[in-house]
């Protein structure tokens, strides 16, 4: 066991693995896992993101993790509040290192408006409620130099000008997530709610978006029960839009 600045968790190191969320998820197939394992690699081959995206990170230079829980208390319907939560615990990190922090919905970490981190959560429901969650974080720690392809990339090492201890700093982030996910479990969704959108980037100011290859500028007003981003458009009309529905453009 891993001691972190929270509680105790389970720690699985490998050397090389494709993605830690595959390994995460064949692994809840196949045996009783506690819940606070964290999957680590220094070497990720084929990290995923949403859809067909690829999380890319240089070999020994960042994090990149998958954290095993077990929210079987909440609703199917109240899932996004493990992404919010998730979130919430790595904004706490990265301001405890610097200012400039924000969440951009729905699964990226900025800092200056440059993306630091990124989360992929995978659930499984039985019934009604959550069974298994499978968070996998890339973050981006000590890397200083991106591919031209990457221009929106920073990394706390870019900003702070410092190198940082990469198990140690494993242990940091996962303390903060748990604090937020105990509050979770005690019931303060209220809490985790308004303190998301209180991070939420943008949040109140006109943005440009793209959908089905049509751009239009709308005014993020939030963030709904399902996690679906509200866009209030030129004539006042507010609409809900889901997961991957919409692309954030300037």
């Amino acid at each position: 066991m891993t001691k972190s600045a929270f509680s105790e968790f389970r720690l699985i190191r490998l050397d090389e693995v494709e993605s830690t969320n595959n390994y995460a998820t064949s692994l809840l197939a196949s045996e009783k896992v506690e819940e606070g394992t964290v999957i680590l690699t220094f070497r990720q081959t084929h990290g995923r993101g949403y859809s067909k995206n690829v999380w890319e990170s240089e070999d020994f230079k960042n994090l990149t993790f998958s954290l095993i829980l077990l929210p079987r208390f909440l609703p199917a319907s109240d899932q996004f509040l493990i992404s919010q939560a998730v979130s919430l615990g790595l904004a706490d990190f990265l301001q405890s290192k610097t200012d400039g922090v924000s969440i951009k919905w729905p699964n990226d970490l900025l800092i200056d408006n440059k993306k630091v981190a990124g989360i992929l959560i995978e659930n499984i429901v039985s019934g009604l409620n959550l069974y298994t969650s499978v968070i996998g974080i890339g973050i981006n720690i000590n890397q200083t130099l991106f591919n031209g392809h990457l221009p929106h990339a920073t990394s706390l090492s870019l900003v702070t000008g410092r190198q940082y201890p990469l198990t140690e700093t494993l242990n940091l982030i996962i303390g903060e997530i748990m604090k937020w996910y105990k509050l979770l479990k005690e019931d303060h969704a209220g809490t985790i709610q308004k303190t998301y959108l209180d991070h939420l980037f943008r949040i109140g100011e006109k943005s440009g978006f793209l959908r089905e290859d049509q751009v239009f500028e709308a005014q993020i007003m939030g963030i709904d029960e399902y996690g679906q981003l509200l866009l209030k458009d030129s004539s006042g009309k507010t609409e809900a839009y889901p997961f991957k529905s919409v692309e954030m453009i300037y």
